[in-house]
């Protein structure tokens, strides 16, 4: 979404006509909602419960949210799914807003689950030798790439494995530990043991970048994400052990004299650096290493939920007071 000096809003051209992009109106959730908690203004939580209000309304294509929906009409655009880039956080904050809301938001619950069902039907698919993935969804064709910003989503699903249905919880974490596993696999087949921007399930391979257009990494955070929630759900010692391999990665291909740099091809032995430090890089990637090494009573997460950016937001109890918790 731009907003111009003119005061008048217009969506990208390339986004299906002009659409807006569900990651972006679909994730103003958290931080709406808590400045209406901090300002005493509910006009800000107002805004994004009527976002959600016309989305729970559509209808929606095998129960999947398409990643465009066209602003003036209120209808969707092209039809592509992606738990990855367009798509993401969208869902994430669905579960985050019931958690935020000391789970008093069922609406936000009943809609991540009824998301999440739709996800494992029509996107998960296991590769022959039993990786599972998530794939995209365009017009009813499934692309079998998984971006390594879905990577996300295996910490998602462990989070929300607590909320499920009691016969669902043990599945949930289970899904949450094979899209762990797949991410760590994107990583420990290339020869930096950095993963790629995305990778493919097709053409007779497997958690592997086929275009050189996909071979990037740019200092991402989603699979050391995932490792953070499964070490904190779980306590199984891989997750450390896989976090230890990203920071010896980062270590010696991607630091430079000014910072950390991204690099080009991540199956190169001499990688070329891109000279750009995203700042998702401080925000997440080393914030979530941090976390993944440090006691659970540092930021826990029955006291904070992290926005997508991973800035920790207070869960709002019943009381009307902010939960507590270690932040030093």
């Amino acid at each position: 979404f731009l907003f111009c000096f003119s005061g008048i809003g217009r969506n990208w051209p390339w986004a299906s006509g002009g659409s807006s992009i569900l990651a972006e109106f679909g994730t103003l959730h958290l931080e709406f909602m808590h400045l209406s908690h901090l300002s005493g203004n509910p006009v800000f939580a107002e805004k994004v419960m009527n976002i959600r209000k016309v989305l729970n309304r559509l209808n929606k294509p095998q129960g999947l949210y398409p990643n465009y929906l066209n602003p003036n009409s209120g209808q969707w655009g092209q039809h592509h799914v992606s738990v990855g880039g367009l798509g993401d956080s969208f869902y994430e904050y669905l579960l985050k807003a019931w958690l935020m809301s000391d789970k008093t938001d069922e609406e936000g619950k009943k809609m991540y689950y009824d998301a999440v069902q739709a996800i494992e039907k029509h996107l998960i698919r296991k590769s022959n030798s039993g990786l599972t993935y998530i794939a995209e969804w365009k017009g009813g064709l499934l692309e079998h790439k998984m971006g390594h910003l879905t990577c996300f989503a295996g910490g998602m699903f462990a989070m929300g494995a607590d909320g499920a249905p009691p016969e669902e919880t043990g599945h949930q974490m289970e899904l949450a530990a094979e899209i762990a596993r797949t991410c760590h696999e994107s990583y420990d087949r290339t020869i930096t043991k950095l993963g790629p921007e995305a990778f493919r399930f097709d053409g007779g391979v497997e958690a592997i970048a086929t275009r050189q257009n996909e071979k990037y990494y740019i200092l991402r955070p989603e699979v050391i994400e995932t490792y953070m929630y499964m070490w904190r759900f779980t306590h199984d010692p891989k997750y450390r052990q896989w976090g230890w391999e990203a920071v010896q990665a980062l270590e010696k291909y991607c630091r430079v004299d000014g910072g950390y740099s991204g690099i080009r091809d991540v199956y190169a032995s001499h990688p070329n650096h891109d000279d750009v430090q995203q700042s998702f890089y401080l925000a997440e990637t080393l914030k979530y290493l941090y976390l993944l090494f440090s006691e659970d009573d540092h930021l826990p997460l029955d006291h904070w939920v992290f926005n997508t950016e991973a800035h920790p937001l207070p869960i709002l109890r019943k009381s009307g007071g902010a939960a507590g918790g270690k932040v030093d």
